[in-house]
């Protein structure tokens, strides 16, 4: 098989791990707080790394990984309906990965996807238990229909550290710097923890989080990376600042201060990588 159609097969399985996180993520957020929604975004955590595997195994071959979200199971009035959903989604990775490993003649990745597999042969099982867990609790969904200007602020908030995430990573991937790959990296975790405190911030609240993200940068030249990078931090880092005075709240006002200074940081070191990368030119 011709390394195309091997990136053609990895962007799919990239896809729907993709797809995995969100909807893991959303159910273990609207579960709450207890040892079952720790665990699904455990599992949610393993889906990122999988997808990290496979972005770095696309780019190795050449391509680049896809940023669309794969398939996702997100209906269900009940928590039980959702981790029936979610036993479904595991069903269908389980049987793409086994044609692909079956389909990829390259044995480096076959090995990876067999790792993958595991993983997800694993998180079925769980996710099975959770059927069973949920309809002797009686897990109810626990987020609400707040819908004023903190709920939006949290979500605005939500939506662009989704957008950096992906943003960050993909740049990540795409550069040949070791510094800036690592840098990137690490910023683009920090923006996942973000992400975390704000959606638990808004679930606590009686809101409900929308994991959406805007358009993310694609841009083929480091330099213009980096610039793009620094831009939207310019902007986020304001418009944290400006939320935080603009609230009652002193926790959250706390939060939004925490997040606004760690964008500060991620504009100084993105301002260095872009200063080195200029300077080599």
């Amino acid at each position: 098989m011709d390394k195309a159609k091997i990136v053609e097969l990895l962007n799919k399985d990239l896809q729907d791990e993709h797809g995995a996180i969100i909807q893991y993520l959303n159910h273990a957020y609207g579960i709450g707080e207890g040892e079952m929604a720790c665990e699904i975004e455990a599992m949610a955590r393993d889906e990122m790394r999988h997808l990290d595997w496979l972005a770095e195994t696309i780019v190795e071959l050449g391509g680049t990984p896809s940023l669309e979200r794969g398939t996702m199971r997100m209906g269900g009035a009940l928590v039980t309906d959702w981790m029936k959903n979610d036993v479904r989604l595991e069903e269908g990775a389980i049987v793409q990965y086994k044609e692909h490993i079956n389909l990829i003649d390259d044995a480096k990745i076959k090995r990876l996807l067999q790792r993958i597999l595991s993983d997800e042969e694993a998180h079925h099982g769980k996710f099975e238990h959770f059927v069973e867990k949920a309809q002797k609790k009686g897990t109810k969904d626990v987020r609400g229909s707040r819908q004023d200007k903190t709920a939006q602020t949290l979500n605005w908030g939500i939506e662009h550290e989704y957008t950096v995430i992906l943003q960050y990573l993909l740049h990540s991937y795409m550069s040949s710097n070791e510094e800036a790959k690592e840098q990137l990296a690490d910023q683009a975790i920090n923006e996942m923890q973000h992400l975390g405190w704000l959606a638990e911030e808004l679930v606590g609240g009686g809101g409900n989080p929308k994991i959406e993200h805007t358009e993310v940068d694609r841009s083929t030249k480091p330099a213009d990376r980096l610039r793009a990078d620094i831009e939207i931090e310019k902007e986020v880092a304001e418009a944290y600042d400006q939320a935080a005075k603009e609230t009652e709240d002193p926790d959250l006002r706390k939060l939004l201060h925490r997040i606004r200074d760690n964008e500060i940081y991620h504009i100084d070191v993105f301002n260095d990588l872009l200063k080195e990368e200029e300077e080599e030119k």
